[in-house]
């Protein structure tokens, strides 16, 4: 036989032309999304907190009903499938455990699923394996036995969602950061307070992580009345009854960027029903490509910090109770259930992970 040519051989190497059957039903999916009819309102969603409700709506009743995911049993205990499930850094763990025990969205065959999930714990990663080069080759062995897809192709869901450090807009979700007190029972019971009853105009209170809280500090600890912003709150009973009754007594809750660009106050906030205010440059919320956070949340840029007081004072009564209500229909989407409930946390972090999927597909 002759030599194959360059061009020969990279003929057998190109991948075939036609597409399979999961992305045939991808594509279907997207084009049906893409042509979903206008409606101004849709069961269980308020279509002010959303880019287009109508597509949101579609898009997640096709996922309730194809979509299909198989998970990976490849990978050592603790580290892989024993995440932990309280703290500040739950959300991951809440979501294997969920998705795991799932029997909707699960199935045994690989050629039926159109997403593959590999379930590893990045906390627990840390706890056992200190040394970041033994992670990468425990990571790198864990990925070849599983997938020939390099893991940079992978739909990443990442706490650290800050497009500076590789977060990459369209493919990444942002995992939110959600802290879980009780295993037993992870939904936060908060009586909060009507609009009408909240007299403090800004509440903030937390450790002097990073760069950016010392600033705020700086200029507005003890400069205005109706700014409450402080340090590290303590700890015990009284100091967490305190900070609860802040967030529950004030319009606005100062979510600022710590070490990193993600902070649980942002769903603490939507708890309390207290508006977030959110100072981190180059963080990308949860779930933004289905939710319009300008309908229930304010962004401040970093530097314009010493302006704080006049931005918020600069939003009209109207505006402010416009946003107020906003953040009581999302919240919703913010919960953790034991077991899952339609459009809470789980549910919406599945749906960026289909979004995302769907982005994927195109037209041959």
């Amino acid at each position: 036989m002759g030599r194959n040519t360059e061009n020969e051989r990279s003929h057998f190497n190109m991948r075939p032309k036609w597409p399979s059957r999961c992305d045939r039903e991808l594509l279907s999916a997207k084009l049906e999304i893409e042509n979903a009819k206008v409606v101004s309102n849709s069961s269980g969603l308020y279509a002010p907190v959303y880019r287009q409700v109508s597509k949101f709506s579609r898009s997640y009743e096709l996922m309730e009903r194809k979509l299909k995911v198989y998970i990976y049993r490849e990978g050592e205990k603790p580290i892989f499938h024993q995440p932990k499930m309280r703290g500040l850094y739950a959300s991951e763990g809440w979501f294997m455990k969920l998705m795991e025990g799932n029997k909707r969205f699960i199935v045994k065959d690989p050629k039926k699923a159109h997403l593959f999930y590999l379930p590893f714990s990045s906390q627990m990663l840390r706890a056992n394996l200190s040394d970041n080069k033994k992670m990468e080759q425990y990571l790198e062995r864990y990925a070849s036995r599983i997938t020939a897809q390099p893991t940079k192709s992978c739909i990443r869901s990442l706490c650290n969602a800050n497009v500076a450090k590789g977060f990459q807009i369209g493919k990444d979700t942002t995992l939110p950061v959600t802290y879980i007190h009780s295993v037993m029972n992870p939904l936060i019971k908060i009586t909060a307070k009507p609009p009408s009853e909240r007299t403090i105009l800004a509440f903030f209170a937390g450790g002097m992580h990073g760069y950016l809280r010392p600033i705020l500090l700086k200029h507005w600890e003890k400069k205005e009345p109706d700014m409450k912003i402080f340090g590290q709150m303590a700890r015990d009973a009284e100091g967490k009854r305190l900070y609860m009754d802040y967030m529950n007594s004030s319009k606005y809750c100062i979510c600022a960027r710590g070490y990193e660009v993600h902070t649980p106050r942002i769903v603490e906030a939507i708890f309390s029903e207290c508006v977030p205010v959110i100072i981190s440059d180059n963080y990308v919320p949860p779930f933004f490509e289905v939710l319009n956070w300008e309908a229930f949340s304010v962004f401040v840029r970093e530097r314009d910090v010493p302006n704080l007081r006049n931005i918020l004072l600069s939003i009209s009564e109207q505006k402010y109770l416009a946003l107020h209500l906003g953040v009581k229909k999302v919240q919703q989407h913010f919960l953790w259930h034991k077991v899952p409930v339609k459009y809470d946390l789980f549910h919406m972090i599945l749906h960026s992970i289909w979004n995302n999927r769907l982005a994927q597909i195109r037209l041959k």
